[in-house]
């Protein structure tokens, strides 16, 4: 039955975001160890997901199914001629976890230029009011009109929480202190917008601290008055299995059109995910990954199979650096690296590039062979904050220091340490550093890095690309990205790919 089957994909998400990628993923490294895939290899790796399964309490019945499915396609498809056994069963546990996160329908799509009224509806301490900023962080971002409303009169410093995420993140916003009808301060809200032309308009509604009528009532009265465009559920997945009754009682009492999961940051178990998206029949649209508003990513089913199993996401990797990367920018900086050409001022433009890109640990995770978990939660913050440093340091030079047409002297250095209040010796490290990268892209202008006969031969012959790549780089930039056997499993996982979704995603790059 469908709650039964539920009931199943709540068990298997107990444990989806912590162990069991890493044991699928061991399962089917061995399969790269052995020299030929019999049936013996296949049942060893089966075996050893299926065990997996059952430590997440996964209904046995349900385990023998997926493994069934798996074993069927594969000897299906074994009898055509040149089937790569590995490739195959990677692909089978890969589509077979995909298929128990997809509920089939597809999010509410934005419109342009259109005023889109999202309606934001959860539990108490579900993290609602810091998801509504998070979402209306995001699309700003992307040169999205957003602003935010408070409608949470419930709550005692609701008002007070909204205002001060939406000043911080500069996103207007509108509430009030004396009015206690959530109804007439969204009606009111939402007209206002309306007539400033504002695109994204988000409603964040009252939470109680469990499922009440007359929170449902009020949410129902609310939904009649702003009529929005969809509405999104937010689920704490920390919460065990309350989660499954909490989405059906809020899918039966509103229009739930897409899910975000809050909290998957470390210790929470996602325990909430696939029930949610099985109870409401709604797709999760993001996950928040931190109490930032930047530890917010978009949830793309595959996507996130494909890096929990340790795949890689090149097609989101190139997403990513396309949208950090102004497009009029992009055969502009691919020219001056072929040329082997990196001033100040270019290590200032990839640095703002950077921190556009969002958590350093989700770009990693988008590269086949390394894990998220390269850069340590605590490191990558220190990283953000020493590059913010070295921008105000630039900020500091002139022009012609920054095009590297005058040398850097005693003098100019201190000049800049004064004027972006930082040491000599900061000053003197980002001028180290900027050799290294000069030194580098040097290095790739000599190899014409960035042509596109190099692109496909670097997916031909990863070897040798990982050879050069380790002769041009410094060796402490080398170790941190987990050293040469890092950048050749990386080559290893990057020749598996389908040759065409490469080149494809190379063409939307401009290169």
């Amino acid at each position: 039955s469908n709650a039964e089957y539920m009931g199943i994909l709540f068990q298997l998400a107990k444990m989806v975001l912590a162990e069991l990628g890493g044991r699928i993923s061991a399962a089917l490294a061995k399969l790269h160890k052995a020299t030929v895939i019999d049936d013996e290899v296949l049942d060893a790796c089966l075996k050893e997901i299926a065990a997996a399964l059952l430590s997440a309490d996964v209904n046995v019945r349900f385990v023998s199914q997926l493994r069934n499915n798996i074993k069927t396609i594969v000897n299906m498809q074994d009898v055509s001629a040149g089937t790569n056994r590995r490739k195959l069963v990677q692909k089978c546990v890969l589509e077979e976890l995909c298929r128990m996160l997809d509920p089939g329908k597809k999010p509410y799509v934005m419109k342009k230029g259109k005023p889109n009224v999202i309606m934001f509806v959860g539990l108490q301490g579900s993290g609602k009011t810091t998801s509504c900023t998070k979402f209306a962080y995001y699309y700003q971002r992307k040169g999205w009109k957003t602003c935010l409303i408070c409608a949470d009169t419930f709550r005692a410093g609701a008002f007070d929480q909204l205002k001060q995420n939406a000043t911080k993140a500069k996103i207007p916003f509108y509430g009030s202190y004396t009015e206690t009808d959530p109804v007439k301060i969204a009606e009111e809200g939402v007209a206002q917008f309306r007539a400033e032309h504002y695109e994204v308009i988000i409603v964040d509604t009252s939470g109680r601290h469990r499922q009440e009528q007359e929170l449902f009532d009020e949410m129902k009265q609310v939904a009649e008055a702003v009529q929005p465009d969809d509405v999104i559920f937010t689920m704490d997945s920390s919460i065990g299995q309350a989660c499954f009754d909490q989405a059906q009682a809020f899918r039966q009492a509103v229009n739930v059109g897409s899910v975000i999961v809050t909290k998957l940051d470390g210790h929470a178990r996602g325990g909430g995910a696939l029930s949610a998206v099985a109870a409401t029949e709604s797709p999760i649209i993001f996950i928040g990954t931190g109490e930032h508003f930047d530890d917010f990513e978009q949830f793309e089913v595959k996507s996130f199979v494909s890096r929990l199993l340790g795949f890689g996401d090149i097609s989101g990797l190139f997403d990513t650096i396309r949208e950090a990367v102004p497009e009029h920018k992009q055969p502009e900086m691919i020219k001056r690296i072929s040329q082997g050409v990196f001033t100040l001022r270019d290590m200032k433009d990839q640095f703002q590039n950077v921190l556009k890109l969002g958590p350093l640990g989700k770009v990693m995770s988008m590269i086949p062979g390394m894990g998220s978990n390269l850069i340590p939660k605590g490191k990558e913050k220190e990283g953000i904050a020493r590059i913010k440093r070295f921008m105000c340091m630039m900020d500091s030079m002139t022009d012609a220091e920054l095009d590297g047409e005058k040398p850097m002297v005693p003098s100019r250095i201190n000049r800049i340490a004064r004027g972006s209040g930082t040491s000599i010796r900061e000053v003197n490290e980002l001028i180290e550093q900027h050799k290294q990268f000069a030194k580098m892209v040097g290095n790739m202008g000599k190899m014409n890095f960035g042509k596109k006969t190099d692109l496909t031969q670097m997916t031909r012959n990863p070897g040798q690309m990982m050879q050069q790549v380790s002769r041009m780089m410094d060796p402490k930039m080398l170790k941190s990205v987990g050293g040469a056997g890092n950048i050749m499993n990386m080559m290893k996982e990057m020749g598996k790919m389908d040759m065409g979704s490469m080149m494809e995603a190379f063409k939307g790059m401009k290169m």
